[in-house]
């Protein structure tokens, strides 16, 4: 596991910047760390971040996560019901707006 961290760190932070003095690199370093630690969430911590799971203060973040994920999932479906309902409204009305002309003409009875 540390040597993907080491391979994220060079490939994807240092490789990215000038090191061209040894308190670019240490300050580079301790940024990227300190992101690392508080702000970026992992998988495997199941949505909390390395901090968290060491203090032990984001033990409800798996959670809120979960329950905002089904959230969404009720809003996307009301949506699409929504969309449907709409479709099928803009279909009937289209279909019943077509006439042929003999049926379009009003046909006069006589006596």
């Amino acid at each position: 596991m540390i040597e993907s961290w080491w391979r994220v760190l060079k490939h994807q932070w240092l490789y990215l910047n000038r090191l061209d003095t040894r308190a670019t690199v240490q300050k580079l370093v301790a940024f990227y760390v300190e992101q690392h630690n508080k702000h970026l969430l992992h998988a495997a911590f199941h949505g909390q971040t390395p901090d968290e799971m060491y203090f032990g203060t984001g033990a409800d973040i798996s959670k809120q996560l979960a329950a905002a994920k089904v959230a969404a999932a009720k809003v996307a479906a009301a949506k699409v019901a929504a969309a449907k309902v709409a479709a099928r409204q803009a279909r009937l009305a289209g279909n019943r707006a077509v006439r042929c002309q003999s049926c379009s003409e009003p046909v006069a009875i006589s006596n």
